[in-house]
């Protein structure tokens, strides 16, 4: 590090010495800026690295903001952000995120969108996809599918699919030396180069998922030359149809290599990025088969109706023919979807509910996709209601009238409930409730 900072050695040290940046990212899909500066206990100051991306206080705890459980923002580190910001991606494009877990990009990608288009987010960690499912559903993403597959089958079932792809590679974490004691305890000069041994497997892979013309970017939180720019050289050496081009952004630093990459430093206001912008300038493979929806027939196709009908304020022309059944649950499909034949597919578009002996039971995410202005029946809150934390906790509250409701804090869908006429008795998941602790 040293050698390669040269002057800027000792600023590097002092800023190792502070405490790990923290930020929020504004999530456009449920809330609007006015929200969260009405809200949080703390000035909005924009980060250099996205506009959405704003710096939090080191005393600042999102899990006990009630907003962060409804979605309206996500917990990220400042430059966490720049590699979405650098990979544009844009309202009705197709975009594939190939290591999406926790979520943070993929959630920050789905605003972009705007509900327009097609994501398609991978984890192949098992344990890890969940938590990647979680986070798009609390985040309420419509238009994604959420998988968990080696990247070279999402390269043989998607050739040439995606306008544009995200890498953002497993490392050695480098950049996460001063938040992370466990990356600086795992670290060795062998774990950096099998790391970029395995960066470069990706990225052959995920080339092949690009479109003629279309957009590959990589991405690390580590500083190591092998795994940046040195992975990138390789990458090149075999794919030399593909090529480097200017990121389009001013934050951080050049890279050692073209300078056409950007790095991004503690002292540079986070904690330590790299990402490379790369396009893929011959002709693609021709890409999978549209996935043809079999109308759902009978008892289900009428549930679903019926409930959305009786849940939402209009009904878009044409969600009705996007309802699919899978095994028991009724789904409510995305457009551009293409044929998943042979793909571990954990979720495509949003759950609309279970179909258990002839009834539908509505699903959490249903409703965490839906905002209070498209639902008939809705329980708002203000964010400082002493009844927040009850709900969350999973707790009944009161509301006068019958059947099902979602329930809003200041304009954000956070859950929903079944009402008696006198309560309403809470759906809030079991696994996402509030400890009494934090009560």
């Amino acid at each position: 590090m040293k050698q390669m900072l040269g002057e800027e050695w000792d600023a590097y040290q002092r800023a190792m010495e502070e405490p790990p940046k923290k930020g929020v990212r504004l999530n456009t899909l449920k809330a609007d800026k006015e929200t969260l500066q009405r809200t949080l206990p703390f000035p909005l100051n924009q980060t250099p690295f996205s506009p959405l991306s704003f710096s939090a206080p080191d005393d600042f705890h999102p899990g006990r903001h009630p907003l962060h459980h409804a979605g309206a923002f996500y917990s990220q580190e400042p430059s966490a952000s720049s590699a979405v910001t650098v990979l544009d991606p844009q309202p009705g494009e197709k975009i594939l995120d190939v290591c999406a877990a926790p979520g943070g990009k993929s959630t920050q990608i789905a605003a972009l969108l705007q509900g327009k288009g097609l994501l398609w987010s991978n984890e192949v960690v098992r344990s890890r996809c969940q938590v990647l499912l979680s986070n798009m559903e609390r985040m309420g993403v419509r238009n994604a599918v959420i998988s968990q597959a080696p990247v070279p089958l999402l390269a043989e079932k998607l050739s040439g699919f995606f306008d544009r792809v995200l890498v953002d590679a497993p490392c050695s974490g480098e950049g996460m030396f001063r938040k992370n004691d466990r990356a600086l305890l795992e670290w060795s000069p062998e774990h950096v180069t099998a790391c970029a041994d395995r960066q470069v497997q990706i990225l052959l892979s995920a080339a092949e998922c690009v479109r003629e013309d279309g957009v590959l970017v990589y991405s690390t939180c580590t500083f190591s030359k092998e795994e940046n720019e040195g992975a990138v050289r390789r990458f090149l050496q075999q794919r030399p149809d593909f090529v480097q081009e200017d990121t389009g952004v001013s934050f951080g630093r050049p890279d050692f290599d073209t300078g056409l990459g950007r790095r991004i430093f503690p002292m540079d206001g986070g904690e330590g990025h790299y990402v490379v912008r790369l396009r893929r300038v011959s002709p693609a493979a021709d890409g999978p088969a549209p996935f043809l929806i079999r109308k759902t027939k009978g008892t289900e196709r009428k549930l679903g109706e019926d409930f959305l009908q009786e849940t939402l304020r209009d009904v878009p022309k044409g969600m009705m023919d996007r309802l699919f059944m899978q095994k028991d649950k009724l789904l409510l499909l995305p457009d551009f979807l293409p044929d998943l034949g042979g793909l571990p597919v954990l979720r495509a578009g949003v759950e609309v509910g279970q179909i258990r002996k002839d009834r539908l039971l509505p699903a959490h995410g249903f409703y965490m996709a839906c905002r209070p202005q498209e639902l008939r029946h809705v329980l708002a809150y203000p964010w400082d209601s002493p009844l927040i934390p009850h709900f969350l906790h999973g707790e009944a509250v009161p509301w006068d009238q019958k059947g099902f409701a979602a329930v809003a804090i200041e304009g954000v869908t956070v859950g929903f409930g079944k009402g008696d006429g006198h309560m309403l008795k809470n759906h809030y998941p079991k696994g996402l409730r509030l400890p009494a602790a934090v009560l």
